[in-house]
């Protein structure tokens, strides 16, 4: 059940309503703190007896938690909290989106979903494979995680991977019902009160790299106090500015500038106190059609901070929501406001039909529609996405699988393709679908373009959408296809220049040089044949495929998936006993991952001698049959002190036989064993199983580059822990 703001429901609903919310998050939240997630390969026991409380100053699997009391707020003691390192968000807002935004209509999404913090509090990942995430994030500029617990804080893996494509991530500060009303009376009751939660609400998000709040006062407040509620919103929105450059404090439209809790749906003087002390108003989604125009006007030029909100649920919202959404879309855009969309994830807590991929695609569309591109990529080097959407059932390194657990990880979300989809899949004879089955190249997911093609055309599929301008140097492309038969994939590159003529080229597959000369060009400006064509000895079915291109003074705007044959398909025909064309002919292509860089050399990687690996918080235990268990935070940095941009590292145990005890004869082979990924230089073991006759164990950090290249596991830093206890 849920209740996004509530604004339409009567007063004297009011308390049965906030006993059963009060209850259901409560069941949802302490039922996903004792879920265990998968920790590697390992997953804690369930236990007969109840589990102790939480305790955020124990070590224990990291997750991400609300604050439910202005208490922990005021005391800072979220920062001795095991858990504080671990949720620093690792990936900054690139510099164009750490500015101001854009002048122009926005698109903000609070996500909601079931009290919040279900499998993406699990920070090291979760084993979820259907976890629900959002990879349209080029149609977004803002996004909010919203709960009903009083300080929301986003769960890093969220910030990571909004902050990845440009979007800007904020919390929620929320009062509420009888307790709300309480906690009003503490915030408000003097100015200097009103400052100091407004500074502690500011450290924490520039402690946790997120970009600011959304304050929801869903509460009626005493009028003398108006104008301490002012001073925390104005103090709010200062210090935050100050400590995190181009952060927002986005206003919710609920108490009025009197005191009442009433929602105005619009933007009028009885709000517009708060909206003048703050980034921007998120008005409640009940609105009438010539609101948003009447609200523009209102705001004058500040009318794009203005964020009509509409619940895709479809409770008194206008237009519907739910598959209609794209109604209120129309007209918040024809008046020339800001929308703000709340809980998109109906796709996935209603299941709609047939499946989510499929729903979620087909939502998303209808929202593009209506919206056009916020974000666009890739705009620097270097440039790298291997499709992957933050959840799978395996997980690989250059085409070979290291783990084939079911998982879910928001944080390892790659740039995400701009696909169409038109009714039920991507328009066209070919369905292009992320495939999170078929092993991929790197991380868990690919590009899979599967149907018919006849053999005289081509097909092209919109990847990504770019700014990126070009230098002197040569900017190198490599991209990794499997594919059956006669399918080839490629590339298609367009151009633009303010002082020369579009110019479009193909990054052809491998294949024979004059047949695909002749078939394309005279469709594109150019056709480049690659220059390297590999094919890895260890997965011979992948090809990895290099191109290079000098286009100096030129931008890439758009980069298309091409799928064509060059041979037709042969078979004999029943009736006549003639060999003939087959067209169509069966198509089907995987493109595992693409990176674009400016550099020909591989990746540098500071050798192994270079990093201190240390392990804190040892705890031994007894296991079954003579097994022991270990619990260990691995923590790690290099030793000149030195800050490198390594997105992410990939942590493996080996563990060492006792020789004294081993096989004379026996053969001895050392496998390492994937455990999990970490986005900061920290990573917790629990519960690792350790067998009898095991005399140390090994823990290897595999560090990645932001081109996706991975160090060699043996030049991996790397950490030794001898077996204790018996």
């Amino acid at each position: 059940m849920r209740f996004p703001f509530r604004s339409y429901f009567k007063s004297h609903h009011r308390q049965t309503l906030s006993s059963l919310r009060f209850i259901l998050d409560s069941l949802f939240f302490l039922l996903s703190k004792f879920n265990s997630p998968m920790t590697g390969n390992q997953h804690a026991t369930p236990h007969s007896d109840d589990p102790p409380p939480f305790n955020p100053s124990e070590p224990s699997i990291p997750i991400s938690y609300p604050l439910k009391t202005l208490e922990e707020l005021e005391s800072r003691s979220y920062f001795d909290s095991f858990h504080f390192p671990f949720n620093k968000a690792s990936v900054k807002l690139p510099p164009y989106a750490a500015n101001e935004l854009p002048k122009r209509s926005r698109l903000l999404v609070c996500h909601d979903m079931a009290g919040g913090y279900l499998d993406d509090k699990w920070i090291q990942g979760g084993n979820n494979p259907d976890a629900y995430a959002i990879w349209h994030w080029y149609l977004i500029d803002v996004f909010v995680y919203f709960s009903h617990s009083l300080v929301t804080l986003p769960p890093p893996c969220w910030t990571n991977t909004a902050h990845k494509h440009g979007v800007k991530v904020l919390g929620t500060f929320i009062m509420e019902w009888d307790e709300g009303k309480l906690l009003a009376n503490k915030l408000l009751s003097s100015k200097d009160s009103a400052k100091m939660y407004a500074e502690r609400l500011s450290e924490l998000a520039a402690a946790l790299g997120f970009d600011g709040w959304l304050v929801n006062m869903e509460v009626s407040v005493d009028v003398g106090q108006i104008p301490n509620l002012e001073e925390f919103v104005s103090h709010l929105t200062q210090s935050m500015h100050s400590l995190v450059p181009g952060s927002l404090v986005i206003w919710y439209d609920s108490v009025t500038i009197d005191g009442n809790l009433n929602w105005q749906d619009q933007l009028n003087e009885k709000n517009k106190a708060f909206f003048d002390i703050s980034d921007g108003i998120f008005v409640n989604y009940t609105w009438k059609e010539n609101y948003p125009k009447q609200s523009a006007e209102v705001a004058g030029d500040r009318k794009f901070d203005v964020y009509m909100g509409i619940d895709v649920f479809g409770r008194n919202t206008y237009g519907g929501g739910q598959w209609t959404t794209n109604l209120a879309l129309d007209v918040i855009k024809r008046d020339n406001v800001s929308a703000a969309i709340f809980a998109p994830g109906w796709v996935y807590e209603t299941k709609q039909l047939p499946d989510f991929q499929t729903a979620q695609n087909r939502w998303w569309g209808l929202v593009e529609r209506s919206w056009d591109i916020s974000q666009n990529y890739p705009l620097t080097l270097p440039f790298y996405s291997n499709f992957d959407q933050g959840h799978g059932y395996h997980i690989s390194v250059d085409g070979k699988q290291i783990s084939q657990t079911p998982w879910n990880n928001i944080s390892s979300q790659s740039f995400q393709p701009l696909l169409e989809f038109f009714g039920e899949s991507t328009a066209g004879n070919l369905e292009v679908v992320v495939d999170l089955k078929e092993p991929s190249y790197n991380g868990g997911g690919n590009l899979a373009f599967n149907g018919t093609l006849d053999d005289d055309i081509h097909f092209s599929a919109r990847l990504f959408e770019g700014k990126l301008q070009l230098a002197d140097s040569p900017v190198h492309f490599t991209f990794s296809v499997k594919s059956n038969g006669s399918s080839l994939l490629g590339l298609s590159l367009e151009f633009t220049s303010t002082v020369r003529k579009q110019k479009s080229v193909l990054l052809a597959s491998w294949g024979d040089s004059l047949m695909t000369m002749t078939r394309f060009v005279r469709h594109f400006d150019n056709v480049i044949m690659p220059h390297r064509v590999t094919k890895l000895e260890t997965e011979p079915s992948w090809v990895i495929l290099e191109s290079s291109i000098a286009m100096e003074g030129y931008m890439l705007t758009k980069i298309h998936a091409v799928c064509y044959k060059l041979r037709p398909e042969v078979h004999k025909s029943e009736s006549q006993g003639k060999t003939m064309a087959f067209s169509p002919a069966e198509y089907h292509a995987v493109l595992g991952h693409l990176a674009i860089d400016s550099r020909t050399l591989n990746s540098d990687f500071p050798p192994s001698t270079s990093w201190l690996v240390d392990g804190n918080y040892i705890e031994w235990s007894s296991g079954s049959h003579g097994s022991r268990k270990l619990n260990v935070k691995l923590v790690w940095k290099l030793k000149d002190g030195k800050t490198h941009l390594f997105p992410k590292y990939y942590i493996y145990v080996k563990k060492q036989p006792d020789l004294s005890i081993a096989e004379p004869n026996g053969s001895l082979q050392l496998v390492q064993e994937y455990l999990g990924v970490a986005e900061v230089e920290a990573f917790y073991v629990s519960d690792l199983v350790v067998s009898s006759g095991t005399s140390s164990v090994k823990f290897i950090i595999q560090v990645c580059s932001l081109d996706g290249a991975f160090q060699k596991l043996e030049e991996s830093p790397s950490i030794d822990l001898d077996v204790q206890g018996s």
